[in-house]
């Protein structure tokens, strides 16, 4: 983030302490000679506090911390990538459908429910197979392991498992895929690169199986090259990487966007100059 009025002031890079991506974007400043402050929000107010504070003071302190730090940081004039609040409100994934939709992208048909009746009629409409989606990232440990819940391909007997009517779930009907895309865009420019999956796993999710992965640039028809800058600025966003399928007559389907996506995989497996386009933008050498 550097300073708008200068043109190039000190960009300041918020991320935790390991974060392979940010590394990336901060040895390229480097390396242009722009000054950078990394920090993680997580530094402060950790260390700040006297041990013979009480625990309820405590959790007050912690709480006019995180709003005096983040409201700071909110009302700072310069550029973001990507706005904090904008880039939060993005994550709604039946946000994202609606937007893509609008913006003239094919999304696959979708319902959000906790009656498993109602899954069961939307599975034998789609005439098909179904996923299911998490509406965030579910990580966490069981049995000691670290584990991690992906989309997942559902039978009828899923669907109409009692533990459906726990809590909203997200089905969509399964598209067929030549392969998917990972696609970036940073203000007006755009990425994007085949990813070919080698495994079970990875054609259902690829994210849950890395080393199988192949990678090859490509170009987007314009088409959806148009409509993903369209969704970014319904957003108010300038970085998004979106997740297509490819279907096998060669259409492409939107999936979803993230945000704050992840890039640095796709640039070290295909050489594409996303770190490049991230600093021309914090630089302010681009829209």
């Amino acid at each position: 983030m550097p300073d708008s009025d200068s043109g190039c002031g000190t960009v300041l890079v918020i991320t935790g302490t390991f974060d392979p991506t940010a590394d990336l974007v901060v040895e390229e400043l480097n390396r242009r000679a722009v000054p950078v402050f990394r920090a993680d929000t997580a530094w402060f107010p950790s260390s700040e506090f006297p041990p013979e504070l009480p625990s309820e003071a405590r959790a007050v302190a912690a709480a006019e911390a995180r709003g005096g730090f983040g409201g700071l940081l909110s009302a700072l004039p310069p550029r973001w990538l990507p706005p904090p609040g904008r880039a939060a409100e993005a994550e709604s994934k039946p946000l994202q459908l609606r937007v893509a939709a609008e913006c003239g992208l094919r999304v696959p048909r979708t319902l959000i429910t906790n009656r498993p009746e109602a899954a069961r009629e939307f599975a034998a409409r789609a005439g098909g197979p179904v996923v299911y989606k998490p509406f965030t990232p579910i990580r966490g440990t069981a049995g000691g392991r670290t584990v991690a819940v992906y989309a997942s391909v559902l039978g009828p007997e899923d669907l109409g498992h009692p533990a459906v009517a726990s809590t909203a779930h997200l089905f969509q009907e399964w598209v067929p895929k030549a392969y998917e895309v990972r696609l970036t865009v940073v203000g007006r420019r755009v990425f994007a690169a085949e990813i070919h999956a080698e495994s079970e796993a990875a054609r259902t999710d690829w994210r849950s199986d890395y080393d199988s992965l192949r990678y090859r640039v490509c170009e987007p028809p314009p088409e959806v090259a148009a409509g993903v800058r369209r969704v970014l600025g319904q957003l108010g966003l300038p970085y998004g990487a979106f997740d297509f399928v490819v279907t096998p007559s060669g259409e492409w389907v939107f999936l979803e966007v993230n945000p704050n996506g992840q890039y640095g995989f796709v640039e070290q497996a295909t050489g594409l100059p996303i770190t490049a386009a991230i600093c021309d933008y914090l630089e302010g050498a681009m829209g």
